[in-house]
């Protein structure tokens, strides 16, 4: 018989995971629509993120959070000096472009990687947060951790604000331009290079931030990069190649698949259970689970 309370707490924890996967999610397949480049590197970024939130945590009185703003920062900035090697190394007449910047990206994953381990060996670190801990109990539905809640809420708002930009303000018209026709955009007189530089420096910036969010739920470890670079892959595969309104739903899919595979069947199998489900999505819809993206093909 089905415990109802475990059922219910595990839907709650399930939904609120999928809060901070939406953060990744949005910012992979923004990269993925300007720049045209499938980033391997996004794990690592979360990684760093959560390792740069235990390293600076102690010097706002031991409170992960406050790391936030610096993280946003420190990775806008850093994405807007990757991305024009980025652009370099998957544009002019170098064959297979496409081919070009997986190579390259996930020689980034690869140094950034190296770099921890190298910096803070193979052992956790935790991104404490004393203004996080605990849950609130609502009676007759179940337990709201507060971390997990916090995180939840700082996706969705990530996502919104996202949203706005991209459909409400001239930068955005130009990133979208730039997203559906890069030819016809630089026609038109956008600067390729600037907009692609500030999406991918947002995306950097969420992906980090997401990062310290993660490291303040679980923990920072080096080697968690690649669990997170394939959850990215699923919810853009799920969302729909480009299609940014998707990847709410596919982040929620992909919190409670998470939860109710982790409690029902084991965590070891989480991947694998995934990894079923996007071969069945494209089996079914190869433009996604809302059918509006691009095809994979």
């Amino acid at each position: 018989m089905v415990d109802i309370g475990l059922f219910t707490q595990i839907v709650i924890n399930g939904l609120l995971l999928g809060g901070i996967y939406v953060t990744i999610g949005v910012g992979f397949s923004l990269a993925f629509g300007v720049l045209e480049v499938v980033d391997f590197a996004v794990g690592e970024y979360v990684m760093v993120g959560a390792f740069m939130g235990a390293v600076l945590a102690p010097l706002f009185g031991a409170e992960g959070i406050f790391a936030i703003p610096i993280v946003l920062v420190v990775f806008f900035a850093l994405g807007a000096l990757i991305q024009p090697l980025i652009h370099h190394v998957t544009t002019g007449d170098r064959p297979h472009p496409l081919l070009m910047g997986l190579v390259f990206t996930f020689g980034l994953a690869t140094f950034l990687r190296g770099s921890v381990l190298t910096i803070f060996g193979p052992n956790n670190r935790d991104v404490p947060s004393s203004l996080l801990t605990g849950g609130v109990a609502v009676p007759g539905v179940g337990t709201f951790p507060v971390v997990r809640t916090v995180t939840a809420v700082f996706g969705v708002t990530a996502l919104v604000v996202f949203m706005y930009y991209l459909y409400r303000t001239r930068g955005g018209m130009a990133i979208r331009a730039i997203a559906e026709d890069r030819t016809n955009a630089r026609l038109m007189g956008i600067n390729i290079n600037r907009y692609q530089s500030i999406a991918y420096g947002a995306y950097a910036a969420l992906t980090g931030s997401a990062g310290v969010f993660i490291g303040m739920t679980f923990t920072a470890n080096p080697g968690m990069g690649l669990q997170y670079t394939a959850f990215a892959f699923f919810m853009v595969v799920l969302a729909g190649m480009g299609y940014l309104p998707g990847v709410i739903l596919a982040g929620i899919v992909l919190g409670l698949t998470q939860s109710f595979t982790a409690v029902y069947i084991s965590g070891n199998l989480v991947l694998l259970v995934l990894f079923a489900i996007i071969y069945l999505v494209l089996l079914v819809s190869p433009a996604g689970i809302l059918g509006k993206g691009e095809w994979a093909t």
